[in-house]
């Protein structure tokens, strides 16, 4: 009995020896004499980047032209090629609209929206249903990722009452924040300067005078867009009373009511959940198939360069480990999340506070523009952080 066992576990062995031969080096004869490779799932896997499991399931699925089974494996044609991953296309939207930010925004992440992108999972392993960004600010990535992509669930939020009073607007009364917007520009468009600066001033006392209510909302909504649009280089800066501060621009031309686009975005934030709160009232809501963004106010990379005070809350080191210390509660939910920051080492290659911060992180860095700064010989390229896990 223990010989025909050891006969019968031999010949298996020798089974799998000729299986895994087949594997690596299978040659179908074909007409005309032509002889068509196979190669291995594993190697199929290396070549379209993809894992070795995923090239199982597709050919399981009959999605890979000539793939066969032999033995327990899956071998496929050399020159096949890598199928459409319908999961993956679940993120992108048969009909899209291109949505732009309707304000613009101090350190809007317009120039890294491509990378940010390409971190979403691309491969089939893991398609995210769910999208958040809790310090959404102008939205440059999130109206990128609204135009491109069909995420079921949408979060945003900001801690800057006016700024969502905004988005608020857009999303629910947007037929009257365009007529107050068009009102404006048609009134300040033909002044010269002084008649500008006069109505520039005019509504930005107003805007400060009024409180926000539900019955004011839109107004100010109009007013906040409006100062947005005219001011100096589109700064949203308070003072300690939380009064809008920020001087006239000098614009020949500013588009202060882009119709289209708002009422674009409009349709798109009818499933977009819009909250005005801090950050960390979105832990609720991300979980494992949320691609989560957040973009904090940058931690200044000199003395003169940091415009921190959004809001009459200053966002320091504090406030950036605080935020930290958020990152890895919702990483154990198993997310995707991305983070960006300035990167200190522009100015001190000793700097190490968020190598040390995000230690356990994957850090990028990425060139971008600086355009904030009085000088125009101040602005240019400089590095900035991209934190993901």
């Amino acid at each position: 009995m223990k010989n025909r066992l050891k006969c019968y576990l031999k010949l298996i062995k020798e089974l799998l020896a000729i299986v895994r031969v087949l594997e690596y080096n299978f040659f179908i004869k074909l007409k005309d004499n032509y002889m068509l490779k196979y190669i291995s799932a594993k190697e199929a896997a290396e070549k379209w980047n993809i894992s070795q499991r995923r090239v199982s399931v597709l050919c399981s699925e009959n999605r890979i032209n000539g793939a066969m089974m032999v033995g327990n494996m899956w071998i496929i044609p050399s020159n096949a090629e890598k199928p459409i991953d319908k999961r993956t296309v679940r993120y992108e939207k048969s009909k899209s609209v291109t949505l732009k930010p309707f304000v613009k925004w101090v350190g809007g992440k317009s120039q890294l929206v491509e990378q940010i992108e390409k971190m979403l999972p691309t491969d089939g392993e893991k398609v995210l249903t769910k999208y958040a960004e809790p310090m959404v600010g102008g939205g440059a990535l999130f109206f990128s990722i609204l135009s491109k992509y069909d995420f079921e669930e949408l979060y945003i939020s900001d801690i800057n009452a006016e700024l969502i009073n905004a988005y608020q607007a857009v999303k629910n009364d947007v037929d009257n924040l365009v007529a107050k917007l068009n009102e404006m520009q048609m009134l300040f468009l033909p002044m010269d300067e002084n008649g500008r600066k006069y109505f520039y001033y005019t509504v930005r006392e107003r805007f400060n005078l009024t409180a926000l209510t539900e019955e004011t909302a839109t107004e100010k909504a109009a007013q906040f867009i409006f100062l947005n649009k005219t001011c100096f280089n589109g700064l949203y800066r308070v003072n300690r009373k939380g009064q809008f501060n920020v001087p006239m621009g000098a614009y020949k031309n500013p588009t202060i009511c882009d119709d289209e686009n708002l009422r674009n975005i409009h349709e798109a934030l009818k499933n977009v959940t819009i909250v005005c709160g801090d950050y960390s009232l979105s832990k609720s809501f991300v979980d494992k198939d949320t691609f989560v963004y957040i973009d904090p106010p940058y931690r200044p990379i000199s003395e003169t360069s940091g415009f921190t005070a959004y809001n009459t809350d200053v966002f320091d080191d504090g406030e950036q480990i605080r935020l930290a210390k958020f990152i890895d509660e919702i990483n154990l939910s198993g997310a995707k999340i991305v983070l960006s920051n300035s990167d200190p080492k522009n100015v001190n290659e000793e700097d190490n506070f968020f190598d040390d911060l995000y230690k356990n992180y994957k850090i990028s860095r990425v060139e971008a523009s600086r355009a904030i700064n009085s000088k125009g010989d101040k602005r240019g390229k400089i590095n900035e952080l991209l934190i993901c896990n």
